[in-house]
């Protein structure tokens, strides 16, 4: 192990990451992410888990809302499943790579093409989208609302300020995002 000023200092965001992550334990109930904690204004994969369906009935739809300031979003498509995307306004125009973008994903939503593509109730499965994290440490919740056959569940409820998310009978998922480690730009 290297011992100098600047490993040390390379190894306190590590250290701070692998505590939060330690200590995040995803409930298998709800939807949740699978890395509940990424450095800001890094490229981050939001994994979102969907592990039952509604009351035993299957899942036709799931729809992610992107947190304010989050950028670049990129869907991965799932084989039997139509993705649609929303975009919104931005508040001000800004410069990415050399050009002005003006609006970005707000919403994205994959839906089940056909019966056979249903996600049964006794199955699981992931929808990931490929984002850019704001530049600012906080916290960000992905409201999701997963859409069956018969009934719903909107995992969208937020802790009132400064509580935890203990009581909650649909939380959003949330990630913490945690101060850039060394400033690097990152895709």
């Amino acid at each position: 192990m290297i011992n100098s000023p600047l490993a040390a200092h390379l190894r306190k965001p590590l250290v701070s990451l692998s505590l939060l992550l330690a200590a995040a334990t995803p409930a298998i109930a709800h939807v949740s992410l699978e890395w509940p904690a990424a450095f800001a204004g890094s490229a981050y994969k939001a994994r979102f888990q969907i592990g039952h369906g509604c009351e035993g009935s299957p899942t036709r739809e799931v729809s992610v809302d992107i947190p304010t300031g989050v950028r670049g979003v990129k869907p991965m498509p799932r084989p039997g499943w139509s993705l649609s995307i929303e975009r919104a306004p931005l508040p001000q125009p800004e410069t990415s790579h050399g050009r002005t973008v003006t609006d970005e994903v707000s919403r994205v939503t994959w839906a089940a093409n056909t019966p056979q593509d249903l996600l049964l109730d006794a199955h699981y499965a992931e929808f990931v989208l490929s984002v850019t994290l704001p530049a600012g440490e906080g916290v960000l919740y992905w409201p999701v609302r997963q859409a069956c056959v018969q009934g719903r569940h909107d995992w969208v409820q937020r802790p009132a300020s400064g509580g935890g998310a203990r009581g909650l009978t649909a939380p959003a998922p949330r990630l913490d995002v945690m101060p850039a480690a060394g400033g690097a730009h990152a895709h």
